[in-house]
């Protein structure tokens, strides 16, 4: 029961994740930590120096609803000739795609030239000159530049020479300004600016793009936004590295809107006034060949007016005249009409319009069907031949066509009834003037004729003014509510938070490496790691020695390393057996495999024991690969090989002492036999341990690894205890479980593990409790620059 209870415990400390522990598994290096920060702060500082700030201009403009808005005061005076404030509402989302388009921003690259730009060069970057640039590159309008992108190198030399060559600095040649200069692609004029003299010796650099490249840059980077769902306010704004020029692009686009808005508006006036104007050049014609008519008959016939009774004739006929002139030219306007809109079927051009039709419902139609054309080559602009917006305009312009040609032919049926009863009073009229002498009937009806002519240019010259007033008022389609501007602030880079980003980067990398470097590492490191992974008792563990002596303990050494050997040799007079009688303690120092500090341990173990006042023998049992000799750096000499080959040797002939440890023999290895193992299983090894447990109180037995070889395993009976070296930052932790199957075996006597190299810095989970910070103490002093980058 308690034994169950003791697993649960157990389980329940491993599962629990201690805080403290995983802030020190990264607080250990904190150095990394402040690096990456200053590193990050540092590369953000060039960031921000050397790039290019970039700054938002943003205008706000309305779209005008002709339907909605009104007439404005200004064209009051003109409203009751019904050509103003007749307008079709205008969808905003459309014309946003119209701002965007390829033609309205293709104009603005044409006028602002931003097919050209001009660079100079600095340091680090090269940095756009906008308006106060020293030269002008103009192209010759039969060779203007539109073939591929391509960089001019221009050095000016002084006030009135310049050096020109390409960007690979190849064919450089001097040219005066103002002179033409041929080129691959077109010949060019270099015209200097004002500030000429400023950029003495300096190269300018001109980039020249493709037009098409340059509009598709714009119509990327210009974004046109309504300020409202249900608004018709629209918000355009623009991000570049030079602010006056997003500034007059902006501008620009503007203008360039509402200079195709209007001409849009006034396509219909246009065609209007060359119908009119065509009409009153062959009215007028006829009209001047009938006053000449009238001059001549009179001077032939010497008449200078008709009687009373031809005069009420006149009259008559001028008021009958009048009603047909006004038939014949609604008929002659309806077959006219008739004849366009059968025309329209191709292209769908717009119809003229306030020629005076009686009927209002066509006058109406002939409008929405001019509104409907006008928007379909507006979305032609922006939209294929398919698109369903389209389609549907198309569909309208059909039906409409279709019910304007339907009422133009009732039109004319109607007018032709009205033309024959005209004609059926004007013969009546004309029986009356059969009366009247021969002379006066003919002077009346050349009377007439003039009459109908004048009526009808008259009426032409009416219709002329009235047109050219609508042309003249045509308003634009965008008011502007604010002009673009920006401000001096720049958008991005943004100081604070590139810092920001930066110092949180430069400690977030040192996190994920460190991270990852726990993660992948299978390494064994501090005790913690060995009590996760085996149920061996822990001895004590050594931390990595800071100088490069071998024997790191002494009367009066008091380093980490000196005081960790003082630590097990009390821990192991709690460790060792009690026995009754006076033999020696062996104690056996094994591993799991070579290079983990076997010889170190031992021969720092025998020396402190030896400080102890206590006769203490260090024995090489390693037979396969001897250390002791080797890093005591002393010669090789007669051992344990020797010993128990050569019957006639005794202990005193192989054991020696050194001057560095005083009370301590060695007995070395000796020499390498073929046949280790076999030897170890000999009377002889029996004899020398019964012998140096009588003359000594320890016995320090350096043997070889257990996991390569069995020779410790083979002589394992005779030591009261097994020191287990592990060596932190080496051992592979799976490696674990072989001194956790011996232990539990019991192949190996009263184990316990001894931690060797262990870094005092990385004593996350239980710390060592060797960097005591008092008189007990003495660490190596190391430079400051030192303790500040060791890890």
């Amino acid at each position: 029961m308690q034994e169950n209870l003791n697993n649960v415990l157990k389980n329940q400390e491993v599962d629990t994740i201690n805080i403290r522990e995983e802030l020190e598994k990264y607080l250990s290096y904190w150095r990394w930590f402040v690096l990456g920060g200053i590193l990050a702060l540092v590369i953000a500082f060039l960031y921000l120096r050397y790039s290019s700030s970039t700054y938002t201009v943003s205008s706000t403009i309305m779209i005008k609803d002709n339907q909605k808005s009104g007439i404005s005061d200004e064209l009051k005076a003109v409203a009751d000739l019904g050509i103003v404030g007749t307008g079709s509402t205008n969808n905003t989302d459309n014309e946003i795609f119209i701002i965007k388009s390829r033609k309205i921003i293709g104009k603005v690259v044409d006028t602002l030239n931003l097919q050209t730009q001009y660079f100079t060069e600095g340091r680090i970057k090269r940095t756009e000159v906008y308006l106060n640039g020293p030269i002008r590159v103009n192209f010759e309008k039969s060779n203007s530049f539109n073939l591929k992108d391509t960089t001019l190198v221009i050095q000016i030399l002084d006030d009135s020479k310049f050096q020109f060559s390409n960007i690979e600095n190849t064919n450089s040649k001097n040219y005066n300004f103002n002179q033409i200069v041929q080129t691959g692609f077109g010949n060019i004029m270099v015209e200097p600016n004002e500030n000429i003299s400023e950029f003495s010796q300096e190269k300018i650099y001109v980039v020249l793009s493709r037009r098409d490249k340059v509009i598709d840059r714009y119509i990327k980077y210009i974004n046109v936004s309504t300020a409202d769902k249900n608004s018709s306010v629209i918000n355009l704004s623009l991000t570049d590295p030079v602010k006056d020029k997003a500034r007059d692009i902006l501008n620009e686009l503007v203008i360039q809107y509402n200079i195709d808005a209007i001409r849009d508006k006034n396509i219909v006036s246009e065609k209007t006034k060359n119908f009119i104007e065509d009409r009153l050049i062959s009215v007028g014609n006829d009209l001047a060949l009938i006053q000449d008519n009238v001059k001549n008959y009179k001077t032939k016939f010497g008449i200078t007016g008709l009687s009373t009774e031809g005069e009420l004739a006149l009259e008559e006929v001028s008021r009958s005249n009048q009603q047909l002139v006004q038939i014949k030219s609604q008929l002659s306007l309806a077959n006219w009409i008739q004849k366009k809109l059968n025309q329209q079927a191709k292209d769908n051009d717009v119809l003229p319009t306030n020629l005076g039709f009686n009927d209002d419902g066509i006058s109406s139609a002939i409008e929405n069907y001019n509104t409907l054309v006008l928007q379909k080559n507006t979305l032609l602009v922006t939209a294929g031949l398919k698109n369903p917006q389209l389609i549907e305009i198309q569909n309208q312009i059909n039906s409409l066509q279709q019910n304007l040609l339907a009422s133009l032919s009732n039109l004319k049926k109607s007018l032709e009834i009205q033309l024959n009863q005209l004609n059926v009073e004007a013969k009546k009229v004309k029986a009356k003037i059969t009366n009247i002498p021969l002379i006066e009937r003919g002077i009346i009806d050349i009377e007439r004729q003039k009459e109908i002519y004048s009526e009808l240019y008259s009426y032409l010259l009416k219709k002329k003014e009235e047109t050219a007033i609508s042309l003249a008022v045509t308003v634009p389609n965008a008011k502007i509510i604010d002009y673009a501007y920006g401000s001096d602030i720049p958008v991005a880079p943004k100081k604070q938070i590139i810092y920001l980003a930066a110092l949180v980067l430069g400690l977030i990398l040192p996190f994920i490496v460190i991270y990852l470097k726990n993660l992948l590492d299978t390494k064994l490191h501090t005790r913690k790691d060995i009590e996760q992974l085996t149920t061996v008792p822990f001895i004590g563990d050594v931390p990595h020695s800071e100088t490069e002596q071998k024997i790191v303990i002494g009367n009066n050494a008091r380093t980490s390393t000196a005081e960790a050997f003082r630590l097990i040799r009390t821990n192991l007079d709690f460790m060792l057996p009690e026995r009754n009688d006076d033999l020696g303690k062996t104690i056996f120092i094994t591993s799991t495999t070579s290079g983990e500090g076997k010889s170190f341990i031992s021969i720092n173990l025998s020396a402190a024991l030896s400080l102890s006042n206590k006769k203490v023998l260090l024995l090489g049992m390693d037979l396969r690969a001897p250390k002791v000799t080797e890093y005591l750096g002393i010669s090789e000499r007669k051992g344990i090989t020797n010993y128990i080959m050569n019957t006639d040797l005794n202990i005193d002939d192989i054991k020696f002492t050194i001057p560095e440890i005083k009370g301590l023999d060695i007995i070395a290895s000796g020499v390498i036999p073929p046949n280790p193992a076999e030897l170890l299983l000999t009377d002889r090894v029996k004899q020398l341990m019964n012998e140096v447990k009588k003359d000594y109180d320890y016995i320090i037995v350096d043997t070889a690894p257990v996991n390569l070889v069995t020779d410790t395993l083979l002589i394992s009976k005779y030591s009261d205890m097994v020191l287990y070296v592990s060596r932190a930052n080496y051992l592979d932790k799976r490696m674990l479980v072989v001194p956790q199957k011996l232990y539990e075996e019991k192949k190996l006597p009263n184990m316990a593990f001894v931690l060797n190299d262990t870094d005092m810095k990385r004593g996350y989970g239980y710390g060592y409790g060797y960097g005591y910070g008092n008189a007990y103490v003495e660490e190596v002093k190391k430079p400051w620059y030192k303790k500040i980058f060791s890890s």
